[in-house]
Formats: C-alpha cells, structure tokens, sequence
C-alpha cells in the first residue's frame, strides 16, 4: 500500500511536470509563432462602483530570441490600486520545473514617464533571464481597486508572432450595475447570474501567429478581443455617469469648473497683450504665442489630476503644466480676452472616438478648440514651437470631444489633405572644371512634413549634418551650409536651405557621363507582393512631393539620351516624372502624390506593385556624350 502511493504521489509529479512540455503544442501553432501562450485567465470582478478585483493567469513559452519580449511580467498600479499573490515559475522544454520566484524577484519601480513631474503609477516587475530555448514561465497576481474609472478589457493576441493555446476572460457585476462593451466579431458571450452578480465569460482557443505585416491597420481586425466601460464610477472622491458622450462631458466640465480664474494683474497683462488687436484670430495669435513663450510642458497625473486641469492661477505661477494644464490656462486667458473656448479630449496617435461607446480609455491628450463666428481655431498647447491653428497628424482628421457647459459634444478635428501636406524642393548644380558639383537645395515643407521634420530647426548643427547625411544618397558628399527658418510664426510652414558639394555625382567612361535625374527623393523601399496578407493597411498620412533638380551640362558635352516621360496613377497615388532640356541645362520635375486611406488586405499587392513602378521610375538616367 505505501509502494502503491509514493508510485500515485510520483505519478502525479510527472504529470504536472509535463503539462507545459513544448513538444504537446500543435505544429500549426508554432509555426510562425516566436512564442505561445499556453493559458491565460482572467477575472476582473467589481463590487461596486469604486471597488474590484482582477486576477491574471499566464502562461507562455519562449521559443526564440525574439519572444523573449512575453517572458517577463509587468504590472502598472498607483494610489488606487494594490497588486499582491504575486507568483511565477520556469520550466525548461520538458515542463520540468526549473524554479519559483520569490516576492524579492518582483522588482517595484517608478513608472513616471519623461517629462512627467508629477504621477503616483508604479510598476512591479519581472525579468526573467534564461536562454536555453524553448522555455515556459507561468506567472499570475491579483490586483485590489479603490478608485475605478474604467473596466479591463480582454485581447489574448497583442503582438506579431504569437499564438495561443487557450485565452479566457471572466467579467463579473452587480445585477443593480449597468456596463457597456464593444468586441470583435462572431466573438460569443456567455452569461450567467450567480446570486447578486451577472458573469461573462468570452474565450478563444487554438490561435495562430500572424507574421509581420508592414503598414498594418492592426491585429485587432482579425483577432478576438473585447472592451469594457462602465455607465457609473467612483474615483478619487469623484463620482460619474458616462452612458453617453454628453454625461462624460458633464463631469469633465464640472471638474474644470472655476479653474480659470486668473489674479487681477495676470488679466492686465493679457488685456495690454490684446490692446491693439482688431480681430479675435489677431488676439488668438498673440495669446498662444505668449503661451508659448512663457511656458513649458509638464505632466501631472495624480488621482482625478490625470482628468482634472491644474488650476490657471498655478500654472502662469510656476510656467508650466501638463496638456490639460496649459489648455485650461489658455482657456483662461481668452476669457480674459472676451473669446469662448472648449477643453477637447482626444485620443493622440489614437483612433477617433467612439461615437457610440463613451469611455475615458479612447483618449490620452487635451487640446482647446475656440468656435469663431466664420472659423474655427483648434490649439495644440503642448508645443513652443508651432503655428496656431497647427494641431498635428496625430490629432487631425479625428472624432472628439468638446466640454461644454451642456455637455459633452462630439466634433471633428481639421483633415490635413495630402496635397496640403506638401515637400517642395528645388536643386541647382554646377560642375566645376574638374567634375566637382556645388548642390544648392532649397526645400519647403507645410503640415505634416512640416511637423516631421520641425525637430531639425531646433537640433544642433552637428545632429543637423548626421540626419542629412543619413537622408540623402550623394556620393561623397560634403555639407558645406545648413540653414532651418520659420519665416511666418503663424504657418506651419519650415523652410530648408542646404549646400553641398560632391566629387562623384556624375559616373562613366569612354566619353559618356550618366545622370541619376532624381538626386535626392528617390522612392528606395521595394515593397514584397505577400501571397495572403490578413490584415488592412495604410500610410502614415497622404502627402504631395514636388521636386525639381537643374543640372548645368558640364563644358563639353550634350545631351545624348533621356527618358520619356512618366505618368503612373493608381488608387494609391499619382506620379509624374519629366526632363527636358532648357538653354544649357537639364531641368528635371517630379511629383508624387500618395493618398492615406484604409486598404483592405487584398490591395496590398496591387500597392506593392504601384511602389515598384515608382521605385524603378525613380531610377532613371540621362546619358551626356563628351563632344567630338
């Protein structure tokens, strides 16, 4: 009987060593995969309006180097919010158990971001340093809410690569409560109440890894996931009801109501600012850009603060604050001025809101919008640098929302279209006696080019050099003058001024000089067609280059060959390519515009082979003949 249970007690050790061997994962899960996830559990269960637990279960194998990304663990709490049970375990190949991780191996960090003053979020965390492949770690943790403003949502498949065994998510609520949630198609739901409490349960099970697909519009198109919001929370001694666009807007106003008021001799100031200003746009203008110049950007997320603006009085003491900060400080001062104007939230670098799902996670950013009887100004007011009116790529052409003493409304931020995001260059070259060629390059650059490349007026001329020797593609080339201006503060417009000069721009032999016309916007990424792509696509945002490029014909020769001219259009864009000769001189023009809508994933061959005719367009060559 003792030999018939140690052999049970030994039999069940096996057992549970092999339960996570890496040979019982099916082949159609590895393949592609650089890790699997071979169970994940969640639960996040509320109590009531200000108060949950959520506990997680995970476990993952490490087939490769470049899965090595899902081996740790790594969980964000603050002043409202506890994580505790916190366990993990290594098992090698087999299963077998290699190690536990005690509490100490949980390391408790500060989660302040750059450029962040002020944030009470931590992190606790876990490295877990092994690279004998294939390797699983299991881990799991619970988490303890006093203070909600939103629920957890559920995506089993976060990255490229991965694939998974088996996901759950168990979301647990008081019947008296009401909730809302949004999830992916053809995904079932499962409810059951359970004494005073409602319960969903969603799962996914034997999910594939998806390669990498560049341009992608994202993974959550094509994999399982569900997002959570409550109707009513309670947070930081706040209370809120957010079944709609208009309730949410209602407790953000109230949580910026009365935090405009400035002292009297800060009102003077801005009223001696305005004086000789005839129009509400001068006056808009003249106040951003004190904005501007007498403040700086710092974050402040503390309890309701990550919602709540700093004070106007505070921030024009201390010159600076957070997005919220610096809006709701101009805010005050065009009060002051005699101009309405509305906090904005809105999702930078995000998809638009929701119309539908009002929700506190669909944004990350604020933003001022000041209605004007014939126009509206819209003011990014995080930035020193750019034109008023400018508010960015990032937070054009989205759905948000203005707070408003009635309530929260939906609006639409300005579309930059691609033609409006122009690059407009213009190059001169001369040949010295000797073959030599001195480049003046003259380039301007309007909304998003402007935005992208912004950075280069505010560098030091030696990273200015590094990022232009980088960009182009002159053989040995020598920058010889760099110069970077603003010319009208008020337009998002940067003008380029570039010399160089360079000893091998022309190549050939036996009498002959070859010419690549388009010297410095070449088209230099081939695109590969993909048999099956799985998910949509698009471009960063649509745009218009516009290039010319004049060559002097060196003493001595002529033109002998030229190519004919090139027109390529497509749903994707349109391209133009000629040169002729004028006087002396090759004159060569080029535009290129590319639109930025979402393709779905049977375009992207077609958009690949668009890119290729680009790409070999932007190839060609003239070839001069040394006259006899």
């Amino acid at each position: 009987m003792i030999f018939a249970a140690l052999a049970c007690i030994f039999s069940g050790q096996l057992l549970a060593q092999g339960v996570y061997d890496v040979s019982k994962i099916s082949p159609a899960l590895i393949k592609n995969a650089s890790f699997v996830v071979r169970n994940e559990e969640e639960v996040f269960e509320l109590k009531d309006p200000g108060s949950a637990t959520y506990t997680h279960k995970r476990v993952v194998t490490i087939l490769n180097k470049n899965g090595e990304r899902a081996s740790g663990m790594i969980e964000n709490y603050d002043g409202f919010s506890n994580i505790y049970n916190l366990k993990a375990s290594l098992y090698d190949e087999k299963g077998n158990k290699i190690k536990d991780y005690r509490s100490a191996d949980f390391k408790d960090a500060s989660a302040v971001p750059d450029g962040t003053m002020y944030m009470d979020s931590r992190v606790k965390r876990l490295d877990v340093l092994y690279t004998n492949y294939p390797y699983t770690v299991e881990f799991s943790y619970s988490v303890d809410y006093n203070g909600i403003r939103g629920y957890q949502s559920w995506h089993p498949v976060t990255a490229w690569e991965q694939s998974v065994e088996k996901s759950s998510f168990i979301f647990r609520i008081p019947e008296s409560m009401t909730f809302k949630y949004l999830k992916s198609k053809n995904l079932p739901t499962d409810s059951v109440k359970l004494k005073d409490k409602i319960q969903y349960t969603w799962s996914c099970s034997n999910l594939e890894a998806l390669e990498y697909e560049s341009m992608s519009t994202g993974l959550s198109r094509v994999t399982p996931w569900v997002n959570l919001a409550p109707n009513q929370f309670e947070y930081d001694k706040s209370k809120a009801n957010i079944e709609n666009w208009k309730n949410l807007g209602t407790w953000m106003y109230n949580l910026s109501s009365g935090m405009q008021v400035l002292p009297e001799s800060v009102k003077a100031n801005v009223l001696n600012i305005v004086k000789d200003a005839k129009t509400p746009n001068e006056k808009i203008k003249l106040l951003y850009n004190h904005l501007q110049k007498t403040t700086r950007y710092v974050g402040v997320q503390l309890g309701i603060g990550g919602n709540k603006p700093i004070a106007a009085e505070k921030v024009c003491a201390v010159n600076y604050g957070d997005c919220k900060g610096l809006s709701n400080y101009m805010k005050a001062m065009l009060d002051v001025a005699g101009i309405k104007s509305h906090l904005v939230i809105i999702g930078n670098d995000m998809p638009s809101l929701n119309k539908n799902f009002a929700s506190m996670n669909q944004a990350n950013h604020m933003i001022l919008c000041v209605p004007l009887k014939n126009d509206t100004t819209w003011l990014e007011c995080t930035s020193a640098y750019v034109s008023p009116g400018f508010i960015g790529n990032d937070n054009s052409n989205r759905t948000v929302l203005l707070i408003t003493e009635e309530g929260g409304k939906l609006a639409q931020t300005p579309t930059y279209s691609p033609a409006s995001n122009l690059q407009k260059r213009s190059a001169k070259v001369n040949f010295d006696d000797d073959g030599t060629a001195s480049i003046q390059i003259e380039t301007e650059y309007q909304n998003a080019q402007y935005e992208d490349n912004l950075r280069m007026m505010l560098i030091e001329p030696v990273d200015q050099r590094k990022r232009i020797m980088n960009s182009f593609t002159i053989p040995n080339m020598q920058i010889t003058n760099i110069n970077y201006t603003q010319p009208n503060k008020d337009l998002p417009v940067l003008q380029e001024k570039i010399s160089l000069k360079s000893s091998q721009l022309l190549t050939g032999g036996a009498g002959k000089l070859f010419v690549t016309l388009n010297m410095l916007n070449r088209q230099e990424t081939a695109y590969t067609a993909v048999e099956v792509r799985k998910t949509g696509f698009a471009v960063k945002y649509g745009y218009l280059d516009e290039d010319e490029v004049t060559y002097a014909i060196p003493k001595g020769y002529k033109v002998e060959f030229l190519p004919k001219d090139v027109l390529i259009e497509s749903e994707f864009g349109r391209y133009t390519a000629k040169v002729v000769v004028k006087d002396n001189l090759l004159v060569y023009t080029r535009s290129k515009l590319v639109t930025n809508k979402d393709y779905p994933p049977e375009k992207y061959n077609d958009f690949v082979a668009f890119n290729k005719k680009l790409y070999q367009a932007d190839k060609a060559k003239g070839i001069l003949a040394k006259i006899e």
